[in-house]
């Protein structure tokens, strides 16, 4: 039985182990990968395929998470948490979609002013997006042909509310340009999903990766919801949850959790701009950083995350790479001096990516003072 309190660093093991950031699966599949972590952060695409490669072996090069997605079709490319571009395992969008359903912000009166719509321009857009899209493959032009011209005046605002309802989903590019298409065209699923069954499944596996959390850090990673209604979403569960103090906090995971799971890691990972893990540490990353004012080197203006050196489950630097001829070149600076084994596995990690990159490492690992 789980113990009813803990400190940061032994959530933070946990929700590392959780992650698949203890030690990397022998799998190459990267649909295992999104199905563990409740979704991949998708929007840079170079950036989820190095999530995948944090926490897996074996992934092919600049191919893993393309033939899942175009070819295998087992990965779905789609508007979801915080209405931001991710990638879910197909067997599971259904879930995450029904759980998306249920938003309808996109008809408050605030929501069509911000835009310039009318409502029946909204129920327009939202009646004629799926028929366009049954048995198509369109850019954004071709789809605000067929639609409205307001379509291709935002990148995505005014059709994220056809991806909540499982009537958009993105296809393959066609060079350059994006394409969009509908679900039940491009996938092969199942039945629609119930959303509020949907939406506890969602918490569930919320907690599955992401606990120890509260409320806010729930109604934060999903977006759309407030505290209280992301707190109801967490009590629905019942006993399937349990309440633990952290550092004197309460919070939330999944019951049956063993002591040993708890254990302090030693292990190191190079963690890509908006991997997943520190998107969700948002609302409470000064516990997981040595010092507050790191926050902002991690958290930038605009949205923006910085790669993250972790080290135990906790965010302890920074990094960079850039590809110089056949030359990898990795920079990482860490907030603080790194204990030796620390430096050694981080010297490791760096050389794993310049493999996987196709490169010779040039590794400049910083020293601070």
């Amino acid at each position: 039985m789980a113990p009813q309190e803990l400190t940061w660093k032994q959530a933070a093991a946990w929700r590392a182990r959780r992650h698949w950031l203890d030690e990397r699966r022998p799998c190459a599949d990267p649909v295992a990968v999104a199905s563990a972590i409740g979704g991949l952060h998708a929007q840079v695409m170079s950036s989820a395929e190095l999530s995948v490669w944090a926490r897996a072996d074996g992934l092919p090069p600049g191919a893993g998470v393309a033939q899942a997605l175009w070819d295998d079709r087992t990965l779905v490319k789609t508007w979801a948490m915080r209405g931001t571009l991710h990638l879910l395992a197909t067997t599971e969008y259904r879930t995450f979609q029904a759980a998306l359903s249920q938003r309808r912000h996109y008809f408050t009166a605030s929501w069509l002013r911000g835009f310039g719509l009318t409502a029946d321009e909204m129920s327009h857009i939202l009646e004629t997006v799926p028929k366009a899209l049954r048995g198509q493959l369109l850019t954004r032009e071709g789809l605000a042909a067929a639609v409205s011209p307001k379509v291709a005046t935002s990148w995505g605002s005014l059709l994220k509310p056809s991806a909540f309802r499982g009537e958009l989903c993105f296809g393959p590019n066609a060079g350059q340009n994006v394409r969009f298409t509908h679900p039940e065209t491009w996938l092969d699923l199942g039945p629609p999903a119930e959303p509020e069954h949907a939406a506890r499944c969602v918490t569930r596996r919320y907690l599955a990766a992401y606990g120890p959390a509260t409320r806010v850090d729930y109604a934060h990673w999903w977006g759309g919801l407030s505290p209280a209604q992301a707190g109801k979403l967490i009590a629905a569960l019942g006993d399937e949850v349990v309440a633990v103090d952290v550092d004197g906090v309460p919070h939330w995971m999944p019951a049956g959790v063993e002591p040993d799971e708890l254990a302090p890691l030693k292990t190191v990972r190079l963690l890509p701009a908006f991997d997943p893990y520190v998107i969700n540490a948002s609302p409470h990353a000064e516990h997981l950083l040595p010092a507050p004012e790191h926050r902002k080197k991690v958290f930038r203006p605009q949205g923006w995350l910085s790669p993250v050196l972790l080290v135990g489950g906790l965010l302890q630097g920074l990094w960079r790479s850039e590809r110089t001829g056949s030359r990898v070149v990795v920079r990482i600076e860490p907030f603080l001096p790194l204990p030796a084994w620390a430096r050694k596995a981080a010297e490791t990690e760096a050389e794993r990516l310049a493999a996987f990159l196709g490169g010779e490492l040039d590794l400049r690992l910083a020293d601070p003072g």
